[in-house]
């Protein structure tokens, strides 16, 4: 088989898995390219059927204009059901507390709303889109990822996956992360999208845009930003190879116009994905800090 074919059908098993050993399992919908691929596997695993699980979405109130547009347009397209934690609400009833300062970012504060989406509607399993390439913390997860009651990540107690046999079995009150993509790498993804023709927000491909540099980094010169006249806005042609919160998500100059322009571009690259992600570089165990407290 190709490889791509391989990497599909260990995907496609791994959804069906979910949809057998778990009551209300759910899909973690982002509007990036990897959630957005995980739908289009979710329609071959399913399809002429219904999704057994809705698309949830964790709504920072900072997302690119372009990811909502997107969201919702592929939600009327596929007829699926869409539930959106908003991080406002948790703001505003004393959850969480907005940060303050230069670098203030509602990233962290998604973990508390997806913690409460669970909760309301009793989620045994939330599938997401990460992938082990991506970042070490993530390179050490399992396909089935268990979290306790409170929603904490023990990097420590991990179940064995041998021979690609999951273990889903969980207590009252725990739930699983489900990664049906872990094995992908970055490449592989675009691969796929290329060979599928799956659409995607215009953001992954290169275009005129308002940029300021902060911290080494080129990020959109949106209104969520705490600008000042340090600040210098630019218009320069970029593209986002990683999709989140406006306030933490960078972009990279490119002139990839095309898919295989990106291909091209990433296979040459030597910056990992996630190296235009501020979050990320609050201190070496970052995204591990925010996985034991809950985060996706």
């Amino acid at each position: 088989m190709d490889y791509l074919d391989h990497l599909e059908a260990e995907a496609i098993y791994i959804l069906r898995e979910v949809a057998g050993q778990f009551e209300k399992p759910a899909l973690l919908f982002s509007g990036g390219k990897d959630s957005i691929t995980l739908v289009h596997l979710a329609q071959k695993a399913f399809r002429p059927g219904k999704f057994p699980f809705p698309l949830v979405h964790i709504d920072t109130g900072h997302n690119f204009p372009e990811t909502i547009s997107y969201r919702d347009e592929m939600v009327e397209r596929i007829n699926e059901k869409l539930i959106v934690g908003y991080v406002q609400d948790s703001i505003n009833q004393g959850k969480v507390v907005e940060q303050r300062g230069k670098n203030a970012s509602r990233n962290a504060l998604q973990t508390v709303t997806l913690l409460d989406v669970i909760e309301k509607y009793q989620f045994d399993a939330c599938i997401g889109g990460a992938r082990r390439d991506e970042e070490k913390a993530r390179a050490k997860e399992r396909i089935f990822s268990v979290r306790d009651e409170f929603g904490q990540w023990d990097p420590k107690l991990q179940r064995p996956e041998l021979w690609s046999l999951y273990n889903g079995k969980i207590h009252k009150g725990e739930n699983v992360r489900v990664f049906p993509i872990s094995n992908w790498t970055e490449l592989d993804v675009w691969n796929y999208i290329k060979r599928e023709q799956i659409p995607l927000p215009s953001i992954y491909f290169s275009h005129k845009r308002q940029v300021i540099t902060r911290n080494g980094q080129l990020m959109a010169a949106a209104e969520y930003l705490n600008m000042d006249e340090e600040d210098i806005i630019t218009t320069r042609s970029v593209r986002f190879r990683t999709v989140g919160d406006m306030t933490c998500t960078a972009a990279v100059e490119s002139e990839a116009y095309l898919i295989d322009d990106i291909i091209e571009e990433i296979s040459s690259s030597k910056i990992s994905e996630r190296g235009a992600r501020m979050d990320d570089k609050v201190s070496e165990a970052a995204m591990e800090d925010r996985k034991k407290g809950g985060y996706f």
